[in-house]
């Protein structure tokens, strides 16, 4: 193989510390290995993003983390629509 100064490239154009996937070289068990390396870190990444979409989806625990700017937003909002049918009745 090379030695640790070789910087190789990934297909997305990303620097990766080892030889992209078949680079010269490589024995068949070292892509299997890396191809099952990848699988595993694919699924932690897909598990992880499930994971915070539904956080951020749950929309019952966004009211309980931000019940002070709701309460906030619904006054400033019920001034405004008050403020707006009064200038309307006056006319």
């Amino acid at each position: 193989m090379s030695d640790s100064t070789d910087v190789y490239v990934s297909g997305a154009g990303e620097a990766v510390g080892r030889p992209a996937a078949g680079a010269p070289g490589r024995s068949s068990a070292e892509i299997r290995a890396d191809i099952e390396r990848q699988r595993h870190e694919l699924s932690r990444s897909v598990e992880a993003l499930r994971t915070r979409v539904g956080e951020l989806t749950d929309w019952r625990r966004q009211v309980r983390e931000h019940r002070r700017e709701l309460i906030v937003g619904a006054a400033i909002v019920g001034f405004a629509v008050g403020g707006l049918i009064a200038l309307r009745g006056r006319r």
